[in-house]
């Protein structure tokens, strides 16, 4: 770490708190007085900058993407979250300007943790840190709200804005951890809807960040007694949901070698009052598949064998292969020639009814079943059609279209599919189609009175 600098060796091109012990809630109550700056503008970051506008804070969200800055700088909403109408609603400007931070009074970071292979990637959590300390005054407060492991916050993201800036932790800037439990195209548990957990480097720092978060979040705040428990307790949220979808799709794989029906299993088992609702599927995007490595990580520094977690990791990511082989022997039920076959996946994204399809599984099983010389095209009406032709390297239907398709894979149950008519689909695909049906979105017995060849998990 490096030494703190003399009062007169300290960078003077930003100005000094005026807070007392470094902090802006005063006596007379003058929170929103504060200046925020959100570090990061994409599904986490975006609408916590609008958040606290709307709660009429000073906000500046700073993001180096200069594209995305520009068109919210044009007041359009980058995530499909927001209205375009919010994001210039109440105090707000966006930045690729770093010298932001100058002025803030509190400083969130919303930077991604991604992993490679199964190690946490830190890099942008190192150069945000670095951005930040680069130009941080004097009594800020820093919460960092990126998913991490126990320990990242005091032993990484700390020493490093200390490094950046010359100033120390706890003496000349106060720091905080809350992490995100944002869930993208979630209009019912939004930031004002879902607790915040928060967690201090001390009691004072907890008090105020806890009281700065209780001003916009109207389900309240949890005071969490350490940051490493707030660091924890995001990770095992995903861990959690990780490890039951796994048994699910365990337990759906067995049935199916049984040849009985998962989904009839789940309905009949859910009738017993304490039976927990998880259904198998694919594991995609940027947290349930992410955190257990996170947390396995750690585990494994501290000594610990987190063997069942790793062990529900690989079952899931073992899903898009069982799922390209149902979808195989669908065809095969319909006596297709593999190469001479076109399969419609309908739904390309990570979850229903958003159109992100970063981290998306529905590209593994598409590229398996491309091994086979299947012919593969996809719909998505949330997606743009550029990306996935550039991320999954298939032709896109602009308007859907069954004429010509041996097979439906239905992937991602976008909330346009629920009125799609099996007989309708029938009709105009060719003859003895295959439905490969990953949610349970269509009735089976529906599917098989229309002469589909009907699988699903």
């Amino acid at each position: 770490m490096t030494p703190p600098l003399s009062d007169t060796e300290r960078r003077t091109d930003g100005p000094e708190s005026d807070r007392p012990d470094g902090l802006t809630q005063s006596a007379e109550g003058s929170l929103r007085d504060a200046t925020v700056c959100v570090v990061g503008l994409g599904y986490v970051g975006l609408p916590l900058a609008v958040g606290f506008a709307q709660a009429d804070y000073h906000v500046v969200g700073f993001d180096v993407d200069d594209s995305k800055v520009q068109t919210l700088q044009n007041g359009v909403d980058t995530t499909g979250d927001l209205s375009d109408e919010a994001i210039l609603d109440g105090d707000i400007s966006y930045t690729t300007d770093s010298a932001a931070v100058r002025d803030a009074d509190y400083v969130l970071v919303t930077v991604p943790t991604p992993v490679e292979g199964e190690r946490p990637n830190l890099a942008f959590i190192e150069s945000a840190a670095e951005t930040v300390g680069t130009h941080l005054t004097r009594g800020t407060t820093v919460i960092l709200e990126s998913t991490v492991y126990p320990g990242v916050t005091r032993e990484e993201f700390a020493p490093a804005i200390e490094d950046a800036s010359g100033l120390e932790a706890g003496e000349d800037f106060y720091l905080a951890y809350s992490p995100e439990r944002a869930t993208p195209g979630d209009g019912e548990h939004s930031l004002d809807s879902v607790v915040k957990v928060v967690g201090g480097q001390d009691d004072t720092v907890l008090e105020d960040v806890a009281t700065l978060y209780e001003s916009v979040v109207d389900a309240g705040v949890h005071r969490a007694p350490s940051i490493e428990v707030a660091e924890a307790c995001k990770v095992i949220e995903n861990v959690q949901r990780d490890v039951n979808i796994a048994l699910m799709n365990e337990l759906s794989m067995a049935l199916e070698e049984m040849g009985i029906d998962t989904h009839d299993v789940l309905e009949a088992a859910g009738t017993k009052w304490n039976f927990h609702d998880y259904q198998p599927g694919l594991v995609g995007g940027h947290c349930i598949p992410v955190d257990p490595y996170f947390f396995a990580h750690r585990a494994k520094q501290a000594g610990a064998d987190p063997e069942l977690i790793l062990t529900s990791r690989s079952v899931n990511e073992s899903m898009p292969d069982h799922i390209s082989d149902l979808t195989i022997k669908a065809l095969n039920d319909g006596h297709k020639t593999l190469c001479e076959s076109r399969i419609l996946v309908l739904g390309l994204s990570y979850k229903p009814d958003v159109g992100d399809i970063r981290s998306s599984k529905i590209t593994n099983v598409i590229d398996r079943l491309q091994q086979f010389d299947v012919d593969v095209v996809g719909y998505d009406p949330h997606a743009d059609d550029d990306a996935v032709e550039r991320s999954f390297g298939i032709d896109v239907q602009d308007s859907l279209s069954f004429a010509g398709f041996d097979g439906v894979l239905m992937a991602t149950p976008h909330a346009e599919f629920d009125e799609l008519d099996l007989g309708t689909m029938a009709t105009a695909l060719n003859d003895s189609p295959a439905l490969v049906d990953i949610p349970g979105a269509f009735d089976a017995d529906d599917a098989t009175d229309q002469g589909f060849s009907y699988r699903r998990i």
